[in-house]
């Protein structure tokens, strides 16, 4: 999944969220000889060449209701992502953009969450706000993605955090998988006391852990500079309608799979999902 910077904001609630009586029938789609995906074959819990992400598995999902099958073009998601994929014909869905997402259509959003706090359960810290005292003593881990840094890394700074802060890259060595995974295993070591992490890597990675660790949202800050939560949808080619229209539609039915599926993988969500982003939260994701 990418995730990178730059914001807009678009609404989608699901119908039976309304309250209304009236039920609407599914609509009828149309099969597909395949859904042709762009994706990092070196990214969990995203989407690995394994097919072992919740992005893999969503893409398969979503196939099957479209009477198709996934064929995937591999790229590592670094600086040009879409512009060698989805822009280049190459394939026709990325499976986790923010909702809004300026450089493609994107479909309604199929999750939402939030950068979290991640340290060991032993060490009882339990920290929500970036304005916690705590954290200009606290050894912090944040990702970092050059001079495009994400929102944790910018707040930390701008707050004058910066001498016990630790950036781990978000690209890594990709020799080794899954790279942006080295923060959590920084706080597992005890390298760092806490890192601020994107909610899904940090809650896939987290459960697999030892020692155990502990995980808390951060808290929205009062300035509202930049937003700790991000509505993430689907991306298309900007003229491809057609295709969007037909994700729309499988998410729409797919609604309670595509929920479990994101427990399943210890995605932390947030409930409300009545607006969408166009902003990047800072995991795998440099302008595409």
């Amino acid at each position: 999944m990418m995730l990178h910077w730059r914001p807009t904001i678009l609404a989608c609630l699901p119908l039976w969220l309304t309250g209304c009586a009236t039920v609407t029938p599914a609509p009828q789609i149309a099969p597909q000889v395949a859904l042709r995906v762009c994706a990092d074959p070196n990214n969990l819990p995203f989407s690995n060449q394994a097919g072992e992400g919740f992005e893999n598995r969503l893409a398969e999902m979503l196939a099957d209701g479209m009477g198709g099958k996934v064929e995937y073009t591999w790229w590592a998601q670094r600086r040009g992502f879409i512009r060698n994929t989805l822009a280049a014909g190459r394939c026709d869905v990325v499976m986790g953009v923010p909702a809004g997402y300026g450089q493609a259509l994107t479909t309604r959003p199929y999750y939402r969450s939030s950068y979290v706090f991640l340290s060991r359960a032993d060490r009882r810290y339990r920290l929500h706000a970036l304005d916690d005292p705590r954290l200009a003593t606290l050894r912090i881990g944040v990702h970092v993605l050059g001079n495009d840094n994400p929102p944790p890394a910018m707040l930390l700074a701008q707050r004058g955090i910066t001498g016990n802060v630790s950036g781990y890259s978000i690209y890594g060595d990709y020799r080794n998988p899954n790279p942006p995974a080295v923060l959590v295993d920084a706080v597992a070591r005890g390298d760092v006391d806490v890192a601020i992490a994107w909610g899904p890597l940090a809650g896939y990675f987290a459960t697999r852990a030892s020692p155990s660790l502990e995980m808390t949202p951060v808290d929205q800050p009062a300035d509202g500079t930049w937003p700790m939560q991000f509505s993430i949808a689907m991306a298309v080619r900007r003229d491809d309608h057609d295709l969007r229209q037909r994700l729309d539609a499988m998410l729409q039915q797919k609604r309670p799979q595509i929920d479990a599926l994101l427990r399943q993988y210890g995605v932390p969500l947030v409930a409300d999902t009545s607006l969408t982003d166009a902003s990047l939260p800072g995991t795998a994701t440099p302008s595409r």
